[in-house]
């Protein structure tokens, strides 16, 4: 099917350089030829990123797993997406560490292709830990603000800083520098503000921190010690309470039975 395409519009896809077509191309295609060209764009190329450490990988999985937990509480839809390959028409493909786009469909995704889904990402995190910084630090500004992410945030793991730009208005495709307020960055298109708290980077909504998962499940996991030990307590209270009712019993009918025969030799003195 895509000799076809390639035969009727002249576009072809160049795996050694891969991209969305253009959207007039896009807009020439049928239905099924869409969903073929979106299931032929790979998810990983050549210059994939390499293997990385944990002073990476545990801050994006952090990241992507508290904007998930805290937009399906509030129960809006929200994908969050870590490492996805994007495909902006006639862009070459690129992977955010982290990824956020407002109200769309929630489900799982291989890529993320703008023509196809209707809408460009609204956020984007990378995290940098070592080697140039020049990729982060100023590719990516002039390449998100162009393409109409309306925030960007660059957290240097290795200096402990975070830096963040956003467009000020839908129309510009130049960043201005996000200013932070009490060490905080606020995150418009989020709703939160982002800051750096030891050396981990943090979120927050209207002044609270909002718990990462880890540290959720270790509360819960020392509620239920917690409960557990009261549960025991209890136990043990009623079984000590038990027995002492037990032997409260056997006094009382011991005392019962002693009265009874005290009587009984009262009446038989009596009749003697």
């Amino acid at each position: 099917m895509l000799e076809r395409v390639t035969q009727r519009l002249g576009w072809t896809l160049d795996p050694d350089d891969p991209r969305a077509p253009p959207s007039e191309v896009w807009r020439a295609l049928t239905p099924e030829e869409r969903a073929a060209l979106v299931e032929s764009l790979p998810s990983e190329w050549e210059d994939t990123s390499p293997p990385e450490g944990d002073p990476q990988w545990n801050p994006k999985v952090s990241a992507r797993k508290t904007l998930q937990r805290y937009f399906s509480r509030i129960g809006r839809s929200v994908y969050v997406g870590s490492e996805l390959p994007i495909y902006y028409p006639g862009e070459r493909v690129f992977a955010p560490d982290v990824m956020a786009v407002l109200d769309v469909p929630l489900h799982e995704r291989e890529r993320w292709v703008v023509d196809a889904e209707g809408k460009g990402l609204d956020w984007a995190l990378e995290i940098f830990v070592s080697g140039s910084r020049k990729k982060d630090h100023v590719g990516n500004v002039e390449k998100y603000a162009r393409l109409g992410i309306a925030d960007y945030f660059l957290f240097d793991r290795g200096r402990g800083r975070l830096h963040g730009w956003h467009l000020a208005s839908p129309g510009d495709r130049s960043y201005a520098p996000i200013l932070p307020q009490r060490g905080r960055y606020v995150a418009r298109t989020l709703g939160l503000e982002l800051g750096v708290v030891g050396d981990k980077l943090r979120f927050f909504s209207a002044d609270a921190e909002l718990p990462e998962v880890e540290e959720l499940i270790e509360r819960l996991e020392r509620a239920v010690d917690g409960l557990q030990r009261r549960a025991e307590e209890e136990a043990k209270r009623a079984e000590e309470e038990a027995k002492r009712a037990e032997e409260e019993a056997e006094r009382r009918a011991h005392v019962e039975q002693r009265l009874a025969e005290a009587l009984a030799e009262i009446e038989r003195l009596k009749r003697g």
